[in-house]
């Protein structure tokens, strides 16, 4: 005879938590939605595989250097008022293009853009602006990946910050991809006019 025992008290009961680190979990769009808005306080991104991605906490230092980033895009934007500035909260929805549905560190999309386009839930319009931040914790070609995927959506300008090799990758439509060694700053203004991203304090 086997005999379940259960907890005598609410001060018993544990979390059951389940290790999936090794595992790859697919899901669909709807479920990838679902589950965002049953676990807000997660950060997931679904890649174009439509794997699903739990981004960890970063450290101190990536969350200074995003910090600082998105900080001179919102800035300018409020200066100039002439579009809209996301933090790394903000998911897109790429799906329909094979895309995944992704949140960059940092993204902006120009305000005209923006015209009858619901800010109630995930974007389906590519941004003309993003920056990703590859942290201590990330592995190089995935973020890469990521950049082609905005890229190919028609991303305008896309920023991989990558402080361990000290270079910032440039992503333009129908463009090879060009690097900058260690820049202490960056012209943006083909795409956000008069903006100069300072880097002065990420390397």
């Amino acid at each position: 005879m086997t005999i379940v025992t259960t907890p005598n008290s609410p001060a018993e009961i544990q979390p059951l938590l389940l290790d999936v680190s090794t595992t790859t979990l697919t899901v669909t769009p709807e479920q990838f939605v679902s589950l965002c808005l049953k676990n807000p306080d997660l950060r997931l991104e679904l890649n174009p595989n439509r794997e699903l991605i739990v981004m960890v906490p970063t450290l101190p230092i990536s969350g200074k250097r995003n910090g600082d980033l998105s900080g001179q895009v919102w800035y300018w934007n409020r200066q100039t008022e002439l579009g809209e500035a996301f933090d790394s909260s903000t998911g897109y929805d790429f799906t329909a293009v094979e895309g995944g549905m992704p949140s960059p560190d940092s993204s902006w999309i120009e305000k005209s853009r923006l015209e009858g386009v619901s800010l109630e839930k995930f974007f389906s319009i590519a941004p003309d602006f993003v920056i990703e931040l590859r942290s201590t914790s990330d592995d190089l070609k995935p973020t890469q990946q990521k950049m082609l995927v905005y890229q190919r959506v028609g991303v305008r300008m896309g920023l991989l910050i990558n402080p361990q090799n000290k270079q910032v990758e440039i992503y333009r439509p129908g463009q090879a991809v060009e690097i900058l060694a260690a820049p202490q700053s960056i012209d943006c203004n083909e795409v956000m006019p008069g903006f100069i991203l300072d880097m002065s304090r990420i390397w």
